[in-house]
């Protein structure tokens, strides 16, 4: 690690002044009136958020979430005037490859909760000591529990150069690193991709951004995988992009309500849970409510609710489709709000080694189904370890 721009040790502590207040918001809360709908056409159901309300004031237990955080090395460390945090959990092997993996919004670190110990330690869990990986999981700029930039331009490359400072802070750009990502987090390691800083041997992504209405001007074999890129672009752009545009264009106006009211915070995060996950309708039976809370909390605690907006008025970008010659893996999960034919894909990415599309996950497959995601890092990794 480098001494002249140091790491320091991180430890979560919450104080009980702060949940107490959580306690009397979520008391005092005015509900709005009950949607004229009878499905989610209007936002999330008044009574599935209520329901969820109840459960965060008389079930749920901060202290578990933060007992699971602080039971990982955690870390802070200043790049480019931002207080970046992060994980930071080495393999018993020596010999382990680091890889650095990034979330999106909204998500957080606690997207991967449940493929840490998978990567880290393989042979527990099915795999080999090949497959072993030291992990690093920053929290992008502005999100829990990295601080928020108190000026313009942290988008995708800066935020992606930083990642690269952090690697080589480790100590890890001399002997290789790699780095994956989903959401937000694909649109960093795309970038990083394209930027090839010392010691990145390969990205790998679970979310493709590219932009369908002009990639299929031009012709492409594939026609079933065109209509199911264009069918979901449509999609998107008529019910499920009206938080991108706010996101995007008045951040600040829409922090007002997530800095104030839990439940606002709440709403705006769990409706995407349950919109962007692989499920038959119930987004309980992919997340329990404790875990749905958790990052909700992370949101809350943070305050993080308008610079994590921000991050989508910055990145004007909104586009994986970045030139890229290292190599490159792709894993679609069947559920996930976007995709795009290889043959789009390799317009930009000119040494795809591993490419899969899975049959169940979404948007959040990490999360969603660590076993499916494993085991696609794991092919992921053979191809260039």
């Amino acid at each position: 690690m480098s001494k002249s721009k140091p790491i320091h040790p991180f430890k979560l502590s919450i104080p009980s002044s702060t949940l107490d207040d959580l306690q009397t918001r979520l008391r005092l809360t005015r509900w709005p009136d009950k949607e004229t709908v009878t499905d989610w056409s209007q936002g999330v159901p008044l009574a599935t958020i209520q329901e969820l309300c109840e459960y965060w004031q008389t079930k749920y237990d901060w202290g578990r979430c933060e007992e699971l955080l602080n039971s990982y090395p955690q870390f802070t460390t200043t790049i480019d005037g931002v207080e970046i945090y992060f994980l930071h959990i080495r393999s018993k092997h020596e010999n382990a490859l680091p890889m650095v993996l990034t979330h999106g919004w909204p998500g957080s670190i606690l997207e991967f909760r449940h493929v840490i110990d998978k990567l880290v330690d393989p042979e527990s869990h099915g795999g080999s000591p090949k497959d072993a990986f030291h992990l690093v999981v920053p929290a992008l700029p502005g999100y829990a529990f990295s601080s928020r930039p108190t000026e313009k331009g942290w988008e995708i490359r800066r935020t992606a150069r930083a990642w690269a400072e952090l690697m080589q802070r480790l100590g890890y750009a001399d002997s290789g690193w790699v780095a994956q990502g989903g959401d937000w987090g694909a649109h960093v390691t795309a970038s990083l991709g394209h930027q090839a800083p010392k010691g990145l041997k390969s990205v790998h992504m679970n979310s493709i951004y590219l932009e369908p209405k002009k990639e299929s001007q031009i012709s492409c074999q594939d026609k079933t995988g065109v209509e199911r890129a264009m069918s979901l672009d449509r999609h998107r752009d008529v019910g499920h992009y009206g938080y991108h545009t706010q996101q995007s264009t008045r951040p600040q106006t829409l922090g007002y309500g997530l800095a104030d009211s839990p439940i606002a915070q709440a709403a705006w995060i769990y409706e995407k849970f349950r919109d962007w996950s692989h499920h038959d309708g119930n987004v309980e039976t992919v997340f329990s409510k404790d875990e749905m809370l958790d990052t909700i909390m992370l949101y809350w605690l943070s305050n993080s609710g308008t610079s994590s907006a921000r991050y989508y008025w910055e990145c004007e970008f909104d586009s994986t489709a970045w030139p890229i010659d290292i190599p490159v893996g792709v894993s679609w999960f069947a559920g996930d709000t976007t995709y795009g034919p290889r043959e789009w894909c390799e317009r930009y990415y000119k040494n795809i080694v591993h490419w899969k599309e899975v049959e169940r996950g979404g948007h959040f497959a990490a999360w969603e189904v660590p076993n499916l995601f494993v085991a696609e890092i794991r092919e992921w990794g053979h191809k260039f370890r």
